[in-house]
């Protein structure tokens, strides 16, 4: 059987398995999910090879979200008429090229261009690969094979970032850079090889495609998923120096600390994916309290290293348990699906890159040791849009039923 056929075209005489084609994307969101958190665990040795201090180093990381949150629409406008094959080619590219750049970036401005460049292709590969995951099996696969795609994320966080970050303290963060670029070829080579040419299937009138994203119900939603995030980066970003300044760890202690990060979020994501099945607004409403909470106790919690471990996991599970029914909900609600795919990435990257600048700012004149408030009120500012789309799914059920009755 030939991995790089569609699945309408294959026989269906026996169960079919996952196509090698679907891990080739897996490695491709792997990669981008490494560049972007990867950062986080290099920000003492960035600052200090480029003379800059740790709040400027930051901004490395609210480029990067700001690339994709412009990116991402702007290139899915651009390329919307692209073939799907061609469209992974080239943002891959992209990718390796943003890479390759950072390993030989000579000064700070040079690498905040660097990753702005890296950042283009983020959003646009993940929608882009989500919806070619789809095609890839039969229609009651599909789900797997988008959750396939988006563990390449989670995974990257468990080892890529861990491993990238290992890379960096030993031999310099451009070598952590190098490694992630190999990975963007390696990818490229896969979807040349195994991806089939398969027609997108969208329409091309961008009119519609936008109108659909521009309703109410999706805007909240957005706004939920984007203050999400802001708390999520706000203090994901500084926190290798809050582990080594507030809760006395070594640097090499940190990496494990991140792995031990990695996983929360992994069973965060899949622990949000069964609670948005079992009640997607309601869930996305009491995790974001529960986050709230957490959120505000870890001041008390990061003196204290074994306290400071077991609050990173936890706040990794109901920081990640958000994020599949916000991004479900967009993707059902909206009317086309790679737009909407990708111009939720976008928003929640806007969210990030808010969140990392916030953070510096406090960093700057209150310390590191307020940031978790921060995160906190931000959680907070979810919390309201989960509950404003609740109000508004409230409001609509007994609308629809009073519709159907007079029907």
């Amino acid at each position: 059987m030939n991995a790089a056929q569609p699945y309408a075209a294959r026989p269906r005489a026996k169960k079919q398995r996952f196509p090698f084609s679907l891990y080739c994307l897996t490695l491709g969101a792997f990669a981008i999910g490494m560049t972007e958190f990867v950062i986080m665990g290099l920000l003492p040795n960035v600052a200090a090879d480029l003379n800059v201090t740790i709040p400027q180093a930051g901004q490395l990381i609210t480029s990067y979200a700001l690339g994709v949150a412009f990116g991402a629409p702007v290139l899915t406008v651009a390329t919307h008429r692209v073939p799907p094959k061609l469209l992974l080619l080239l943002l891959m590219g992209i990718f390796i090229a943003g890479n390759v750049l950072s390993v030989f970036a000579p000064n700070y401005p040079f690498l905040i261009v660097t990753r702005i460049v890296t950042a283009l292709a983020h959003g646009t590969f993940l929608g882009a690969g989500t919806i070619m995951a789809s095609k890839l099996v039969a229609p009651e696969r599909r789900a797997a094979a988008v959750s396939m795609v988006l563990a390449g994320l989670s995974i990257s966080n468990i080892v890529g970032v861990p491993f990238g970050t290992f890379i960096g303290q030993q031999f310099g963060w451009r070598a952590s850079f190098a490694a992630i670029a190999l990975l963007g070829v390696v990818a490229l080579l896969g979807i040349a090889r195994f991806i089939p040419v398969i027609g997108s299937g969208e329409s091309s009138n961008l009119s519609d495609q936008v109108r659909g994203l521009f309703n109410r119900k999706v805007m909240v939603t957005l706004l939920t998923g984007a203050f999400c995030c802001a708390s999520l980066f706000s203090l994901f970003t500084y926190i290798t120096p809050i582990l080594i300044d507030i809760s006395g760890f070594q640097e090499a202690s940190v990496t494990w600390i991140l792995v031990l990060f990695g996983i929360g979020i992994t069973l965060g994501n899949l622990l949000g994916g069964k609670l948005a099945d079992w009640r997607p607004m309601g869930s996305t409403v009491m995790v974001l309290a529960a986050l709230a909470v957490i959120l505000a106790l870890l001041p008390f919690a990061f003196p204290n290293s074994a306290l400071a471990v077991a609050s990173v996991f936890i706040w990794g599970v109901a920081a990640f348990a958000v994020l599949p029914g916000v991004q479900v909900r967009i993707m059902t609600l909206a009317k086309a699906p790679l737009l909407a795919s990708s111009s939720s990435h976008s928003v929640m990257n806007a969210g990030n890159a808010g969140g990392a600048y916030l953070g510096g700012v406090v960093i700057t004149y209150a310390g590191l040791s307020y940031v978790p408030y921060l995160a906190s009120a931000l959680a907070l500012c979810s919390l309201g849009g989960a509950v404003a789309g609740f109000l508004l799914e409230r409001k609509r059920q007994p609308a629809a039923a009073a519709e159907a009755v007079a029907r």
